[in-house]
């Protein structure tokens, strides 16, 4: 595959997102945009309107500023930052909400599909660029941060589903990748110690830990290794996204327990 066939299946895979997210926000009664949601402090329509806000931005859109008064779910610059979009839109209408993200990330990917990204080394624009990311992490990103605010918002509703959409894989197999750094670093068990992750629906992910504290990725998983934790998609989002806790039984840990008791709180990868 070529960097150019890479970043356009990013770019597809964040459109049919968006497309899921505007579908169930269009379904949405009333009152399920004051519902609160896993996200500290955020209820439906302060997710829908930093969903609005980021997309605005990436679309060209100018910059945004508002006085964020000091809340417990703000913490540092980054938690600055994203209440803008919530603040700024709190006295808009959810349909004005709705139709803002459908304008700018169609006038977005009108402009991705005239220009289309080819080098994923390339800095990305504006606010991305600045913090380091290049292309390949902004728009690979994307799919996952519009697919896991369509979660959260199903979940505060009760309406489940898009559990193996585009996103859904995206987004999972993404999560797993980091599954070697959070053994290592985080739990940091001793060297020669093997883990396996095994989310439904996503490549099982095998890693060895090195010499030099490292998970080393595997290619074939081991028949015993140390630890062994199969669970399903949607459990695994709600923990690695940094959610909730996932439901009782919807982890299964075989091996050492204590090891994978201590991996599985670990989990999380982002807020």
């Amino acid at each position: 595959m070529s960097d150019q066939e890479l970043l356009a299946g990013y770019v597809d895979t964040w459109w049919a997102s968006v497309g899921d997210l505007v579908a169930l926000l269009e379904e949405l009664d009333p009152d399920d945009w004051a519902a609160p949601t896993d996200l500290a402090g955020w209820d439906v329509k302060a997710v829908a309107s930093h969903a609005a806000h980021l997309e605005s931005i990436l679309a060209g859109g100018p910059d945004e500023a508002a006085e964020i008064a000091d809340a417990p779910h703000i913490t540092g610059p980054m938690g600055q930052f994203t209440e803008i979009g919530v603040v700024t839109r709190r006295d808009r209408e959810p349909a004005s909400i709705i139709e803002e993200i459908r304008s700018v990330t169609e006038a977005r990917r009108a402009s991705l599909a005239a220009n289309p990204p080819s080098d994923p080394a390339a800095g990305a624009d504006g606010l991305f660029g600045l913090i380091g990311w290049n292309l390949r992490t902004l728009l690979r990103n994307r799919p996952l941060d519009i697919w896991m605010h369509e979660q959260d918002i199903r979940r505060a509703v009760g309406r489940p589903g898009g559990m193996d959409s585009a996103g859904a894989r995206h987004t999972a197999d993404y999560l797993s990748e980091t599954f070697g750094f959070i053994v290592g670093k985080r739990v940091a068990p001793p060297a020669g110690t093997t883990a396996v992750l095994a989310v439904e629906g996503s490549p099982t992910v095998a890693i060895e830990i090195g010499d030099d504290g490292r998970g080393r990725r595997l290619d074939a998983v081991p028949d015993a290794p140390t630890v062994r934790i199969d669970t399903d998609r949607e459990s695994f989002i709600v923990m690695a996204g940094g959610r909730r806790a996932a439901e009782p039984g919807s982890v299964v840990v075989s091996g050492d327990q204590e090891l994978g008791r201590r991996i599985v709180e670990r989990l999380a990868t982002t807020p």
